[in-house]
């Protein structure tokens, strides 16, 4: 696909856009076969990836349009249940894309492992003994996984900290290090677990103090990914609404959220609108991803915005997103899942690193979307216009119903189940 700009896209039947893709994708008959099976993914391999199963659960898997990235373009999958997501970021690319699209970049690629000492006789005589043996033990965590090393990975780095030194409780007081290691395209929470609890027995011994967890920190503060966006006031006009207008809401709406955690969450989880689905779609931890990216809107003590929104000399809107990215494009689900695979392989993905800088750029996308439809017409207009096919279907439409009865909510403003309900027995007498 030369573009991911497909103008009607969303007019296209489902079987339209599936030989669309096809085509534009060189898609094999095994791969078109698993967008239209319910059971790509197999009973059989889901019970091999989990325990007490009993099914497959389903979400409706679509595409994120019109992104240009970093010069590249790219059809994003998106798995996610929410009326209005994929609409709302693929309408922000078309507009970021017009003025050059998203720029991003990656800042390092190092995930932790962590082991926790207690009871050492001496603390800082065991921080001491564990920096200047620093050496031995990233060899020895190397050696517990070698084959990462031989990819150009393994351990880059060594660090101990002393948490609640002051406190006299025995339970408080603790050391606990840090690995910092390049898991290469894998997220690595095997490799890293693997790692931190091979070595838990030289560190008893250098420490004299006991091991207790050894795990990987899905806080991965050293590996972050960025995007960035600057759009002119012109290309954000919006009805009666000047781009000017529409500029200063965005950022007036991104000051709320960080200056106000009860606003910041709100705010948040409109930028993990975007990225969840993303990762989900990879076959990615969404929870990991997710805790971190909290995590790190709390670093500086108080819950604040994901993003940036502020106004440059020339009056442009420039949008800046920073998260934790722990994911990966091999091993886990992404092996596993065959729209996993898919998914990596339509984006063209050569890289962990890449795929992390994609997801930021989607949260970007979709966090100026829901700003600014607020900063507008309210979040309402366009998301329940786009939802009331779901309010139509559960109110008992099928078929060719389903368009008429969501028409009928939308120009009534009455999007409800109740009120589809009564309009279905109307439309079959």
């Amino acid at each position: 696909m030369t573009s991911s700009r497909i103008p009607g896209f969303y007019n296209m039947t489902v079987k339209e856009r599936r030989a669309l893709l096809r085509e534009a994708f060189s898609l094999t008959d095994a791969e078109t076969q698993n967008l239209s099976n319910a059971d790509a993914l197999t009973i059989g391999k889901a019970d091999n990836m989990i325990e007490n199963v009993i099914g497959t659960y389903q979400l409706p898997f679509g595409l994120g349009l019109n992104f240009l990235i970093n010069g590249k373009e790219y059809v994003i999958p998106m798995a996610i249940e929410e009326a209005s997501v994929v609409a709302s970021a693929s309408h922000v690319a078309k507009i970021v894309r017009e003025a050059g699209g998203f720029q991003t970049e990656s800042k390092e690629r190092l995930m932790i492992g962590q082991i926790q000492v207690v009871g050492c006789p001496d603390f800082q005589e065991a921080k001491q003994q564990i920096l200047h043996q620093k050496d031995t033990l990233m060899a020895a965590a190397d050696n517990a996984y070698p084959s990462i090393v031989h990819r150009g990975g393994g351990v880059k780095d060594l660090d101990v900290r002393i948490l609640n030194e002051e406190d006299a409780s025995s339970y408080s007081k603790m050391l606990v290090m840090h690995i910092y290691v390049d898991t290469c395209d894998a997220m690595g929470a095997n490799m890293i677990n693997t790692m931190v609890e091979s070595i838990a027995p030289i560190v008893e011994e250098i420490t004299k103090g006991k091991v207790y967890l050894r795990i990987l920190s899905n806080y991965a503060d050293r590996s972050l990914a960025t995007a960035k966006c600057m759009i002119p006031p012109h290309l954000l006009k919006t009805g009666s609404f000047a781009g000017e207008e529409v500029r200063d809401g965005v950022i007036h709406a991104y000051e709320f959220a960080a200056s106000d955690p009860y606003r910041a969450v709100t705010h948040n989880k409109g930028v993990m609108n975007g990225i969840d689905p993303v990762v989900i779609a990879t076959g990615n931890d969404w929870r990991a991803v997710e805790a971190g990216a909290h995590a790190y809107a709390a670093r500086n003590g108080q819950y604040g915005s994901m993003t940036k929104w502020s106004k440059d000399e020339e009056g442009n809107l420039v949008g800046e997103i920073e998260l934790p990215m722990s994911i990966g494009t091999v091993g886990g689900a992404t092996r596993v899942h065959p729209l996993a695979g898919f998914s990596l392989s339509i984006m063209h993905i050569e890289s962990a690193e890449e795929l992390a800088q994609v997801i930021v750029a989607v949260g970007l996308a979709q966090n100026l979307g829901a700003l600014k439809a607020l900063a507008t017409d309210g979040i309402q207009k366009g998301h329940m216009a786009l939802h009331s096919r779901s309010v139509a279907i559960a109110g008992g439409a099928t078929g060719e119903m389903i368009d008429v009865i969501a028409k009928q909510l939308v120009e009534q403003q009455e999007i409800r189940v109740g009120k589809a309900k009564e309009l279905v027995e109307q439309y079959k007498k």
